[in-house]
């Protein structure tokens, strides 16, 4: 780590031992000894993930015949499953009536809550705030642990530039340097600080490769990158994953310049295994090692079985290759058998971290499933979370905060208003509709008395009904002021979701229209799974908030910043576009020989048709209240490789009411051997203030931060001059400064996969 203390750098990397397949020796003898004891067939077997039902009808397919496979040893694991009873039925079979007694793993996409279900992850990640996050993750693993699922395909850490991918709303959106640091905070929430604790579920991080830059944004479609955008963007949120202990990573469905992920072996044996030193679980999506002959890179079913067994995919989930196909594929390649082993050894050792061989009832405590879910905290912190991930796009002459007390009637007008289902999101788990409080009701409940809350659904965001824009436009005309909820429903984003055109739908966009028509005061409330493309309704709506989809909390959350009882503070994951064919689109774009300028008579790389800056940036969130930066410091003007660097500012709340202000460090290697990004994130931090309030905010930076993928294929930091810019978003820079790296040096860890160190001061009034 040439004079760098690794342990000084796994620490800021987060790093924690969970579980990366070590095992301790009674688990390696155990484990040892059951893989030789165990026949061929027991040890495809644990490859062997089936589908107890379907994610709509969970344990529908636990028949005797599964019962019968399970006693055959011919199962390692199930999905869509769920229940602490009748999941406690199937395990003992496994524990009690199977030759080896070896427990079974069971499994759910628990993506954001179980029964109390959060904001959708592009929201959660609104906040900027990895602790909210964890929270969450842990209020997630509790609840789905008291069912009975040890295993959550979670999270989805995806790098998303593309609006279009249906699957942004799972992730962190458009920044590797972000999507890291929440990535963390997931798998520790998830995974606890001891995974063989009854309510902790081993997280999984997908999907490992490069499916957020599918080529136009199409689910599924082929990545065609960079081998430096593929180490600098996509791969540092599942390094980060990898050291912060993540019990199991699943292969992505696409290739990756013509190789599927789940037949990648330099990626995921030569990287992920013997690079960075990864032994834990590696599953393949659903379907995806038959989906090899799709690709055409497998002749046949035994030749994608081999494929996949040699990139180290350890579980085929639903496909049935490895059972069927595997056994074929040994016979024709015996040197095979020495990677099927490893497979069912890793198993082996992920059950043996849960506990399972030792307490595999642990997870079936009724009692404790009927306390958990749901449970009153539970909601509150989805409230909290809720109300952090809401974004204030645009509040033009302070429409917003509305003063309930100073209104007669609020129209709540659009059919998202009352649609629980949507703000599930398209993951909901066990959410169940009838359990959200829905915006409707939020504001019914929030109302003082006195203020008269009328509803009108206005137009179905599923298609093209407007029938019901008359009667909205006629109550918002007697209203005093409105709350107009549009955006998409939400099966309009998600997997296999992708949209050519991400503007808001045309529906939506006509009630939108009419309403504000009336020139009557409008709130706008987005619900919705995706950066959008609204510039109509950017430059006549007075006043956006984006929520997203909020969960199970939405209505109080939204209602809570509608009428001022707090200050939103979520800032924006990923850039909202101008037009749907201005994406791809993001902030962190390398300068080019001709940078974009706005003069149309200069030949530069902009569009005719469009401006050359996004609707709305990365980073971007405002406030009920403003906030002042001052005195920049950078401790160093020279930064020797053994070194740190900490660049500090002060940061005051110059209005009236008390919010929340996200500080953000960005940099830039303005030159160097290969063309940097016009900015990069390495630092934030979410402060809360009072008015007149000011807090230092200071950021600890080591040079290996600043490392490039070189052209050597090494992680390089250059000597130079580094440029350092601090603001409130991208494109709000309040604080601008310059150190020098003195000497340069090799680093072997991504450099947007180390967390930089925050600390927070409170300044003394006069003591800035």
């Amino acid at each position: 780590m040439a004079n760098f203390p690794r342990a000084a750098l796994m620490a800021s990397i987060g790093c924690v031992s969970l579980f990366v397949g070590h095992a301790d020796a009674q688990t390696a003898w155990r484990a040892e000894t059951l893989l030789q004891k165990m026949t061929l067939e027991e040890k495809l077997g644990q490859l062997v993930q089936r589908a107890g039902g379907r994610s709509k009808a969970l344990n529908s397919r636990l028949d005797d015949a599964e019962l019968e496979r399970v006693r055959a040893g011919q199962v390692g694991s199930y999905l869509h499953v769920a229940g602490a009873e009748p999941l406690a039925k199937l395990q003992k079979v496994a524990v009690e009536e199977s030759r080896l007694g070896i427990p079974l793993l069971f499994a759910m996409d628990v993506v954001h809550g179980y029964r109390t279900i959060f904001p959708v992850p592009v929201a959660m990640a609104s906040t900027w705030r990895p602790e909210s996050i964890e929270a969450a993750a842990r209020v997630a693993a509790v609840e789905a642990s008291s069912a009975g699922l040890h295993w959550t395909f979670a999270p989805m850490i995806d790098i998303a530039r593309d609006p279009r991918w249906g699957r942004i709303v799972e992730g962190a959106g458009e920044d590797p340097y972000l999507g890291a640091q929440l990535a963390i905070a997931q798998v520790r929430g998830y995974q606890g600080a001891d995974l063989s604790r009854p309510d902790t579920i081993m997280a999984t991080a997908k999907h490992f490769g490069a499916y957020g830059a599918a080529i136009g944004g199409r689910d599924y479609n082929s990545a065609d990158i960079s081998e430096r955008t593929l180490h600098e963007v996509y791969l540092p949120p599942f390094y980060a994953a990898a050291k912060a202990g993540a019990a199991s990573f699943m292969s992505a469905f696409n290739d990756i310049g013509g190789v599927p992920t789940t037949a990648n072996r330099a990626l995921a044996r030569t990287l992920l295994r013997e690079q960075w030193g990864y032994q834990g679980v590696l599953i393949s999506d659903w379907n995806a090692i038959a989906e090899l002959l799709a690709h055409g890179v497998a002749a046949d079913r035994s030749a994608a079985a081999s494929l996949a067994l040699q990139a180290s995919v350890d579980m085929d989930m639903v496909g049935a290759i490895y059972e069927q196909d595997l056994k074929s594929a040994l016979e024709k390649d015996p040197d095979l058998v020495k990677l099927l082993d490893e497979a069912v050894l890793r198993l082996l050792h992920a059950k043996e971290a849960l506990g399972l061989f030792d307490r595999p009832m642990q997870y079936h405590d009724v009692r404790r499933e009927k306390r958990s879910l749901l449970a009153p905290r539970h909601r509150e912190l989805a409230r909290s979370v809720a109300r952090e991930s809401i974004v204030l796009l645009k509040n033009e002459g302070g429409v917003l905060p509305l003063r309930a007390e100073n209104l007669r009637k609020l129209a709540v007008v659009g059919a998202l208003a009352s649609d629980g289902l949507s703000m599930l999101g398209s993951w909901r788990a066990q959410g169940r509709a009838e359990e959200v409080v829905t915006i409707l009701q939020g504001f019914e409940r929030a109302a003082p008395k006195g203020l008269e809350i009328a509803y009108a659904a206005g137009a179905d965001p599923r298609n093209d009904d407007t029938s019901g824009i008359a009667a909205a436009v006629e109550l918002v005309e007697s209203a005093d002021a409105t709350v107009l909820v549009i955006g998409e429903h939400f099966d309009l984003s998600g997997e296999a979701r992708s949209r050519a055109d991400i503007g808001i739908p045309a529906s939506q966009l006509e009630l939108a229209r009419e309403v504000l028509a009336t020139g009557k005061p409008v709130v706008v409330v987005l619900a919705n799974g995706r950066p959008l493309a609204m510039p109509w309704l950017a430059e006549h709506a007075p006043a956006i908030l984006e929520t997203w989809m909020l969960g199970v909390e939405a209505g109080p959350a939204i209602a809570d910043v509608v009428f001022g009882k707090v200050s939103p503070g979520g800032r924006l994951p990923a850039a909202f576009p101008r037009a749907s064919g201005a994406v791809p689109l993001f902030y962190a774009g390398n300068p080019t020989g001709r940078p974009a300028d706005p003069d149309l008579s200069k030949d530069t790389a902009r569009y005719m048709d469009q401006p050359i800056t996004p609707l709305f940036p990365f980073g971007h969130g405002l406030s009920y209240t403003t906030f002042d930066y001052s005195n920049l410091d950078i401790d160093r003007e020279r930064v020797a490789a053994d070194e740190e660097v900490t660049i500090a500012v002060t940061v005051r709340n110059s209005g009236s009411v008390a919010g929340d202000e996200v500080v953000q460090l960005y940099v830039r290697d303005p030159v160097a051997s290969v063309a940097r990004p016009v900015m990069e994130l390495r630092g934030f931090k979410r402060v809360t203030l009072s008015p007149g309030e000011a807090q230092r905010v200071s950021f600890r930076l080591n040079p290996r931060q600043l490392a490039l993928f070189g052209l050597d294929r090494q992680w390089r930091v250059e000597p130079g001059r580094i440029d350092v810019m601090i603001g409130s978003s991208s494109a709000d820079i309040r604080a601008t400064g310059a150190f020098e790296i003195s000497k340069a040096l090799v680093s072997d860890v991504p450099a947007t996969a180390i967390a930089t160190a925050v600390t927070v001061e409170r300044v003394a009034s006069g003591h800035e």
